[in-house]
């Protein structure tokens, strides 16, 4: 998703593992109870059935410790067990949560997989290794830098907000009382960032003053249009008028005199006590370990053992691959290279927006046209229909053209794409055709919408997210459109091979950045120099590299490898190769890191043979 974007709450969630919580879910939690003993397990272990039935209890109980102790997470799934509650951020916390992830580690290593079927045996492998990342990135202690300028607490709590639903007085009672402890949330965050202060685990130093002025806004924000107080501009019918008055007072109340000064007093620190101590050198390079941090990061976001340098290259390929295409595009439309081509289309009025509301028309557009289509490519299509939505206007300065938050699990919120509707007059239109196939269909809403309603998976799989298999499917479905005919006006086919050619811009700034200690300039040259993308897409792109190490090599990476997949399945079955049925295994158990999907796809085109 460009927040799983897929920026925002929704970028995050697929950026940090298989249980796909948001990073800052990650190191946060309760002190629970002692769990059970190992010896309860190692006597479940002396038969399959017994046996089967330890791992099924034990996942049931790891899952419910991570909604108990993420509680934002569990709301944004539709489970409003906890809506009353916020994470705890303190370090008694974090250090609780890493012993309990070394203890679940344990327990599920000593349950014997021997006479489990395939995915019984993934259902232990995954969440092992899962839990193995978390611990080996631990000593990295990224909690120390949980604020960026497009994620943390000051954003994603108001994000959170919109996906929450309010449908009885408890609803709202419950959105008060964690209304009321969002100060202690912005308290130990800060305890948090000044360790990082201490310790040199900072962000660039020239992103922070964004953050504080992302706090301002949100203070300057009258009770009409601010986030936290959407909830009480209307109520549902049945609750009663004094009870709508109650709540609507004492919410109002806990935003004037709970939320406003926590975002102040946070604003005053990073502008005074943070900012001053950012890093110099936008490379991960340049923290503490910095390159053992990178070298984690690739590993995890593409699930492979590429190096760095690989991934170089193959970005470096790439570009010059699709720049060809590019350029046969600009030839077909008089222009004799990209440059003035691109020059001439910055300039035409046809390609810009001419409000908010052409760009969402436009995705919702191409979005119902791919709609007609979905059953000539998928054997099993989602429930609920994806919605179109605009980014909101307090964090659409930092957020990406587009991305995708998923729907409640329960199904009583579908998944919808977030547009950034900001600065419009700046944007073009090139490339919203094909980032409405990435971000909804038969990008990412097919992908996760589907994952969610799978039947037989522990719901960890079912909300999972591999950076590289989520992002490299959404950028598969993009081809999916043309494969289809679509892209038939030419500068949106244009915008399409600008969109791929991002991609692989991306391996190429990525690793430039982190690894080949490339300053901010180079990137953004390397962008103008090798695409047409517009001038405020650039600079938050570049920004979002910078914050994010390694989370945006998945796309290409993945991509890549279900293509590979796809050209094996389909020379090795020829005529008995169904690109439904290929697509139907793909996506028919969880987001998978890509060397289990390799294994997957070459056991199923065994069994066709």
């Amino acid at each position: 998703m460009k927040k799983f974007t897929t920026n925002t709450v929704a970028g995050l969630l697929i950026s940090i593992g298989l249980c796909s919580v948001p990073a800052w879910a990650a190191t946060s939690v309760m002190h629970e109870t002692p769990s059970k003993t190992e010896s309860t397990v190692s006597k479940a272990n002396a038969t399959l059935p017994a046996r089967l039935k330890a791992l099924d209890n034990l996942l049931v109980e790891q899952w419910e410790y991570s909604l108990r102790t993420n509680p934002e997470y569990a709301s944004m799934l539709g489970d409003k067990r906890f809506n009353d509650q916020l994470r705890d951020f303190s370090q008694a916390a974090i250090d609780a949560n890493l012993k309990k992830s070394r203890e679940f580690l344990k327990r599920l290593k000593a349950i014997d997989t021997t006479g489990f079927d395939v995915q019984q045996k993934l259902n232990k492998d995954l969440m092992v290794r899962q839990l193995q990342e978390e611990l080996e990135g631990a000593r990295f202690q990224n909690w120390q830098m949980p604020v960026l300028q497009n994620s943390g607490v000051h954003l994603d709590t108001p994000e959170l907000v919109t996906m929450l639903s309010f449908t009885s007085v408890k609803d709202y009672e419950d959105y008060l009382a964690r209304l009321n402890k969002l100060p202690t949330l912005f308290e130990q965050t800060i305890v948090q960032m000044r360790k990082g202060v201490k310790n040199k685990i900072m962000p660039p130093q020239f992103l922070l003053p964004k953050i504080a002025r992302q706090c301002d806004d949100i203070v300057a924000m009258s009770m009409e249009t601010s986030p936290f107080a959407k909830p009480v501009a209307q109520f549902p019918a049945d609750i009663s008028e004094a009870d709508q008055l109650r709540l609507k007072t004492a919410i109002l109340a806990a935003i004037q005199t709970k939320v406003i000064p926590a975002y102040q007093n946070f604003a005053n620190f990073v502008r005074s006590d943070y900012a001053p101590y950012g890093r110099k050198d936008v490379g991960l390079w340049s923290l503490p370990d910095g390159a053992a941090r990178y070298k984690l990061q690739v590993k995890t976001q593409t699930t492979t053992n590429k190096t760095p340098e690989e991934i170089h290259q193959i970005g470096l390929s790439e570009v010059r691959r699709i720049e060809a295409q590019m350029l046969e595009v600009a030839k077909k439309l008089g222009f004799a290279d990209l440059k003035s081509f691109n020059t001439s289309m910055e300039k035409n009025p046809a390609l810009h927006p001419k409000s908010r509301q052409e760009i969402l028309d436009l995705y919702t557009k191409y979005t119902d046209q791919m709609y007609t289509k979905i059953p000539e490519l998928f054997g099993r299509l989602p429930k609920a229909k994806v919605r179109i939505m605009a980014v909101e206007e307090f964090r659409e300065k930092e957020a990406a053209g587009a991305s995708y938050n998923p729907g409640a699990a329960d199904g009583s919120r579908p998944g919808h794409v977030m547009v950034n509707t900001g600065d419009f007059a700046n944007r073009m239109t090139l490339s919203i055709e094909t980032t409405a196939l990435h971000e909804g269909v038969p990008g990412h809403h097919m992908q996760i919408a589907i994952a969610q309603e799978l039947e037989g998976l522990p719901p960890y799989r079912q909300q999972g997210g591999n950076n590289a298999y989520v992002e490299g499917w959404a950028l598969y479905s993009e081809r999916l459109g043309q494969e289809l005919g679509f892209f038939q006006d030419p500068y949106s086919f244009y915008g399409h091979l600008q969109d791929e050619m991002l991609r692989a811009i991306r391996l190429v700034v990525d690793t430039g950045l982190h690894y080949k200690k490339w300053n901010r300039q180079q990137v953004v040259d390397f962008f103008r120099n090798h695409s047409g993308i517009e001038e405020v897409e650039i600079q938050s792109e570049t920004d979002r590299y910078i914050v994010w190490p390694g989370q945006a090599l998945g796309y290409k990476i993945g991509q890549l490898k279900i293509l590979e997949l796809r050209d094996y399945a389909s020379k090795t079955l020829g005529t008995k190769f169904s690109l439904k049925a290929f697509h139907d295994e793909v996506l028919g158990a969880g987001a998978l890191p890509l060397d289990i999907l390799e294994t997957r796809i070459h056991t199923w085109v065994k069994s066709q043979q």
